[in-house]
This record gives C-alpha cells, structure tokens and sequence, in this order.
C-alpha cells in the first residue's frame, strides 16, 4: 500500500464513485479500480460497498479513509516543505468554493493570480459551504470560502463581504408590490432553497423557525439560476442574498428587501494555521486578502 493509492481511496470516497475521483485525479477509470482492488486484497477487506454507479465506504473503509486522510496530508506537508526549503516557487493549491461563490467573486482574483504565478496550479472543488468547512477542517482542502462564522475548530478566517438575504417571488405573488417583507408573512408560502450541504439552508430554516414556522420546502438545489427560475414560473418562493439577486432577471421576478429579520450573508477565506502551509497556500491567502480588500 502506498501514498498513491490512499489519495486515489480519499478521492472514490469524496465523490462516491470511481469514474469522477479518476476524472479529478486525470487517471484512468480502469487504474483507479485496480488500485483500489489492490488495497482491498492486501488488507483482507472490502473498502466499499458498489451500489449500482454510486459506492459508498464500508465501515471497514471508513475507518481506512479516517487514517488515510491524516497520512495524505502529513505527507503533502512533508513535500511541501522539501519545495520551500529548494525555493521552488511552484505547487498546487485545492480551494472549495460554493457553486453562488465562485463566479461572483473569483475569476478575476484567480486570474491575476495565475500572472504572477504561472508555475502554481489551483484546482476548485464546487461544495455546499458547509462540506467545504469540513474539508479544510480535515485537511482535504487547503483553503475554501464559506458563509461566516464557521463552526469547526481550528480555522482562521478573513471575511471579504457582507450582504443581507433578499425575498425573491413570482409577479402574480400576493406580497410582489411590497417594498419590504418580514418573514413570518411568508409562513404560508412554499419555498425553493438551496441544498443541506449549503449554510444558507440552515440558517433560513433556523430563523423561520425562530419566527415561529417550519418553511414548506418544495425543492432544494445547488444552483443558483435554477433556484431563481423555479420562482419565475411560479413554483415557490426563495430567499438569496444580494450579489445573486443583482444577476437575475427582475423582469421574470420580484425582489424585495427582507427587513424583520435581516439574514446576513457573509463570506469569508478560511484556512487552518495550525498545520504548515505551502508557499502556495500562504501566497494565495495574501493576494486574495489584497485583491477582495480593494474590490470589497
């Protein structure tokens, strides 16, 4: 068993499946299989359960994965330390960024960043704020971006942006003529949110709960667009924060400031500063911190 194939056993468990942790790790299906394979024959156990195209860990697995993710980034440390101590001004940085987050606010920070490091890599992981907290926490993913605070231990964080949820609803709703909304008014409406995996699940639930109701949810996704345009057709309403509402078609909806209360979103980088961290890791955390400062 080496390093390669704990890597390859981390990315099959992330994605529960094989064809996408190959395509991540730009290998073969077939290798990534055989791999895994090997490990199970050598340890004398079935690392996951085949359902159908989706696998899932078996306990043995989970228990294998758990060590393995403290292998692999102990050994990412190690080589990462060897690079800076030769000066090579090169690396890979793994960000994970909410599917909301990243075209809003990233495209230009990453492209100047690529300009003055050409030799550095980055690669995007597209999660739910909240797994990606998860993953930073557990050393998967160098840096994210998530909606503040967080709650694992550990992470530093540097907020870049505060804006307030928005109520977003069909022309033909009751409430469309409003100028503002309290939450509790929408007790009766059926809503369209974004997935569990997102913190702003959470938090608009928790608050319609702390307003006395428990939101009728009709649909829950990861998409922004498609969120919005379910409202357009009527199917429900939704409640996004301001960057995203600025990009949808008013003319298809009706966005009204959400007053009684005011949802804050607020964003923010986090990283782990108790572990070592790359030239890369640190450089992208100084120019982001530089970059959102100016735009934000």
């Amino acid at each position: 068993m080496d390093i390669r194939q704990l890597q390859y056993l981390i990315e099959v468990a992330r994605f529960g499946s094989f064809t996408k942790a190959a395509d991540a790790l730009y290998i073969t299906q077939p290798a990534i299989s055989k791999a895994i394979k090997a490990m199970e024959e050598e340890l004398g156990v079935i690392l996951f359960d085949r359902l159908g195209k989706r696998v899932e860990l078996t306990d043995a697995g989970q228990i294998i994965a758990g060590q393995a993710q403290q292998i692999v980034a102990s050994f990412h440390s190690l080589t990462s330390e060897l690079d800076d101590l030769r000066n090579l001004k090169k690396g890979h940085i793994r960000i994970g960024l909410p599917p909301m987050v990243g075209a809003s606010f990233f495209p230009t920070v990453i492209g100047q960043f690529h300009k003055k490091y050409p030799d550095i890599t980055i690669q995007l992981y597209e999660d739910g704020a909240k797994k990606v907290e998860q993953e930073v926490a557990s050393g998967t993913l160098e840096v994210g971006v998530v909606v503040l605070p967080t709650t694992q231990e550990g992470l530093s964080s540097f907020p870049f942006v505060e804006e307030k949820l928005n109520l977003v609803v069909h022309p033909s709703h009751p409430l469309a003529g409003r100028k503002e909304i309290e939450l509790a008014e929408l007790a009766q409406d059926d809503f369209v949110l974004f997935r569990e995996d997102f913190t702003l699940h959470d938090r608009i639930i928790g608050e319609c709960a702390r307003f006395g109701f428990q939101p009728h949810v009709i649909y829950e996704s990861s998409q922004w667009d498609l969120i919005s345009e379910m409202v357009a057709v009527g199917l429900g309403i939704t409640l996004l924060p301001e960057t995203i509402c600025r990009e949808i078609d008013n003319k298809r909806v009706r966005i009204i400031p959400l007053v009684k209360p005011v949802i804050p979103w607020k964003l923010g980088i986090i990283w782990r500063d108790d572990r070592y961290m790359s030239f890369a890791t640190r450089e992208w955390i100084a120019f982001a911190k530089s970059e959102l400062s100016k735009a934000f």
